[in-house]
């Protein structure tokens, strides 16, 4: 079927991003979908889209719409998804999918009911360099993984005046770091290595404990000194260290920050094999490190004239002009638009099976933090 548009659930950084993305692909977004009447119709006068939807039902009832998006706070995603797809829509959702794989494990049934297209959005898969790391692995250029190490750090939550939605246990869920950003960094580790998480032994943090809340609206990413503020006490995660035991006996570290001064997006791993080891850094994501034993180490710069046709089919611009953060989504966004138009799930990006699947992870984790105790990750 032939895509009509498009229409977009939240208007903050993230729903921004996908606008902008799915402007990329060549499909019209014609509206967009926030928290309030205000925000609807000051989101959609920034993103110059054509209609400030008053409520969900009126998405699901614009027969313009083929696809949507969901970026909204967490606790949201599962009963918007449920309602876009009993009404026809396919649906990209960001992650988490749900607020527990229990409601990801409905959302997968009622994809497969319905016949629908479905994503999970974890884009970060989508680096050339990530692609190419993954083509190598299954090509046993490196061997068969066995010890991996990661973090994924940024700095935005760092100072006590620092606010978001993410900090509301009633609108982003139990977990905090590890469910953001934490999800992706486990998301990528598997994609390009192809284990599988058996067990995890986690130790969350909350370091921050109590923090100044602005009595007005924040965005993401952004610093409010002219709100009064009120002293909140906090619970969730802000920073975690993780064991991670795979299907295969290989292991990994890993450590998850938002407090980590100077890191602003840093999705950093090195993956080690008994032939060679990867290392990729989100912050520098035209590079793939490749470690030898024997001879010396090098460097592989994205290209598409020298990458594999999988990691070419991510790079848009020729080497030497910087891809990074918003053509992952792009590069998302144009296989889930070519299965909705094909009529059939290519299953080449994250599905909600995908986004199931990672919310037993971080059921795991959170589970393991409290009992203290290596934990199985159950299906």
């Amino acid at each position: 079927m032939n895509i009509n548009s498009a229409a977009v659930i939240g208007t903050g950084f993230i729903g921004t991003v996908h606008v902008e993305s799915i402007r990329r692909t060549g499909v019209k977004v014609k509206g967009v979908l926030s928290g309030s009447t205000e925000s609807t119709n000051r989101g959609a006068e920034n993103l110059k889209v054509d209609v400030a939807y008053g409520s969900l039902a009126d998405i699901c009832k614009d027969s313009d719409i083929t696809v949507v998006h969901v970026t909204s706070p967490n606790s949201l995603h599962y009963p918007q998804v449920k309602e876009l797809m009993n009404a026809g829509k396919h649906v990209v959702c960001e992650k988490p999918l749900a607020l527990s794989a229990k409601q990801g494990a409905d959302l997968v049934a009622l994809a497969q009911k319905t016949g629908l297209v479905n994503a999970t959005c974890f884009n970060t898969r989508f680096y050339p360099m990530v692609h190419e790391a993954r083509t190598f692995v299954k090509a046993d250029l490196i061997g068969t993984p066995r010890y991996i190490k990661g973090h994924y750090h940024q700095d935005w939550l760092t100072l006590d005046t620092d606010w978001n939605w993410r900090l509301e246990e009633e609108k982003a869920g139990e977990l905090r770091a590890v469910a953001d950003i934490g999800s992706h960094l486990i998301d990528q580790i598997g994609f390009v290595t192809g284990l599988e998480v058996s067990e995890v032994m986690a130790d969350l943090h909350t370091l921050v404990k109590t923090r100044l809340k602005p009595t007005g609206p924040v965005q993401t990413f952004t610093i409010d000194t002219t709100s009064k503020r009120e002293n909140v006490s906090m619970s969730s995660d802000d920073a975690a260290g993780i064991l991670i035991r795979f299907s295969n006996g290989a292991r990994a570290t890993i450590s998850i920050s938002q407090i980590s001064s100077g890191r602003k997006n840093s999705i950093n791993w090195e993956i080690s094999g008994p032939k060679g080891s990867l290392g990729f850094d989100a912050e520098n994501p035209e590079q793939l490190w490749i470690g030898h034993r024997g001879r010396a180490n090098e460097i592989l710069h994205k290209d598409p004239g020298m990458l594999s046709v999988e990691a070419a089919k991510t790079a848009f611009y020729p080497g030497g002009h910087v891809e990074g953060f918003s053509e992952t989504f792009r590069g998302l966004f144009e296989r889930v638009y070519a299965d909705i138009e094909n009529g059939k799930q290519s299953h080449s990006y994250p599905t909600f099976a995908d986004g199931v699947r990672s919310l037993q992870i971080t059921d795991a984790i959170a589970a393991s933090s409290k009992s203290g105790s290596w934990t199985k990750v159950v299906k």
